[in-house]
């Protein structure tokens, strides 16, 4: 019996170490964090839309406009969900930031049975309690350490995007693939930039020191990533996929252990357990025959 490849695997388990880094390169832009969402979105649909280019793919989303309706609607709730993540990585580090979002996968299988008709199980309730748990202990600790309400509530609205941007990516069931992360990534990005516009103009001081970072978060961690996530994904078994995805929150909160020197108290440590915990139990349990946002990013791509 021929064994099966694994290089979609690797790119995958690639893909999700790469994201996880996102945060602590980041942390060496001096832009605000909306600029660096603006330049990391620019770069990350260049690239793809090249990639799809030279790869000589062909156009499907113009055979449903519904559903490029709902994937431009998956676009704007990313880029959101990036500004508002990369804002929390200001306002509360990292880690924290990390967790919040990673709140965003419950909410999905919290709002499956009023959106999509599923049947809430007994995982899925037991994995939003947890979770709900892990919140309250990290946060109540965070505030405590004298964090910002303005970062706390930052990580959890992108949670609340990341939510959204699932939802209707999901229903966007006729644009896969590459395409599918070209046009999320260009809609990310006219949805920020309209933003920065509005806010500041486009005046953007880059710094020669700021130069390497955003090319290796725009290019490597976005373009790069977004590539090998996408082609491996629908190659791989949905549990592979379920549980091999929380490797970049975990690998998160070790970089930025590693790298930054965040450090979480005992009750964050709990916190971080029930929260990653609870999702993963939620999703991998509730979801066997299927993988949840089979076309989205992850929660910090």
């Amino acid at each position: 019996m021929a064994q099966k490849s694994t290089g979609p695997y690797f790119k995958y388990i690639a893909a999700m170490l790469l994201f996880g880094t996102n945060g602590i390169v980041a942390s060496q832009i001096t832009l605000s964090s909306y600029e660096i969402v603006l330049t990391r979105t620019l770069l990350g649909s260049l690239f793809l839309i090249s990639l799809f280019v030279f790869s000589k793919q062909q156009l499907h989303c113009w055979r449903n406009k519904r559903h490029f309706l709902y994937l431009a609607v998956s676009g704007i709730a990313m880029g959101l969900n990036w500004m508002f993540l990369y804002e929390a990585y200001t306002q509360i580090g990292v880690s924290l930031g990390i967790l919040a979002c990673y709140c965003g996968p419950v909410i999905v299988m919290m709002l499956s049975p009023i959106v999509f008709r599923e049947t809430m199980t007994a995982p899925k309730l037991l994995g939003f309690l947890a979770v709900l748990t892990g919140m309250v202990l990290v946060n109540a600790q965070a505030l405590s350490d004298g964090k910002t309400a303005w970062g706390l509530f930052c990580g959890l609205m992108s949670a609340v995007m990341y939510a959204v941007m699932v939802i209707f990516n999901k229903k966007a069931a006729s644009i896969q693939g590459l395409e599918n992360a070209m046009w999320q990534l260009v809609g990310s990005f006219v949805t920020v930039a309209v933003f920065v516009g509005v806010k500041q103009g486009f005046a953007i001081q880059l710094t020669p020191a700021d130069v390497v970072p955003v090319l290796v978060l725009g290019l490597v961690n976005t373009g790069i990533a977004c590539y090998l996530y996408f082609s491996s994904l629908g190659q791989l078994p949905v549990q592979t996929v379920a549980i091999s995805g929380y490797l970049e929150p975990l690998s998160a909160l070790l970089f930025s252990a590693m790298l930054l020197g965040e450090r979480l108290a005992p009750i964050q440590i709990a916190g971080a357990v029930l929260i990653l915990g609870g999702a993963a139990f939620g999703e991998v349990m509730g979801q066997r025959e299927r993988v949840v946002g089979l076309a989205t990013v992850p929660a910090e791509p």
